[in-house]
């Protein structure tokens, strides 16, 4: 099943989540948290996303496992860096289980600017 969101005006949050709960499988019939649903979802107009001043400073961090290898970036200078399409990826991969489906999932979600 494909599902296509139009992410023009909405919080970054509500679509993320909302992303998120398709590529698990919750709104499928025969939902198993141990199998990844055949679902695809494009999500469109990323760049269009209504992003509030305090939402911009969000922290975004990535650990390199080395000491004093934590990097924190906001989210205005992430978006800035690698595209609105890095910020909504992240966020949604946030939101997924953190075990061996999450790659599987994420490989059915398609951004576009």
């Amino acid at each position: 099943m494909e599902y296509t969101i139009d992410a023009t005006g909405k919080k970054l949050g509500r679509v993320a989540s909302e992303v998120a709960s398709i590529l698990r499988g919750k709104k499928d019939v025969g939902f198993a948290p141990n199998k990844v649903s055949d679902v695809k979802v494009t999500l469109e107009n990323v760049s269009k996303l209504d992003i509030s001043e305090k939402r911009g400073e969000a922290e975004y961090k990535s650990y390199s496992g080395y000491p004093d290898g934590l990097r924190i970036e906001s989210l205005d200078h992430l978006a800035g860096r690698r595209g609105m399409k890095e910020v909504v990826m992240r966020t949604i991969r946030g939101m997924l289980p953190r075990n061996k489906l999450r790659s599987l999932m994420l490989k059915n979600l398609t951004i576009k600017d």
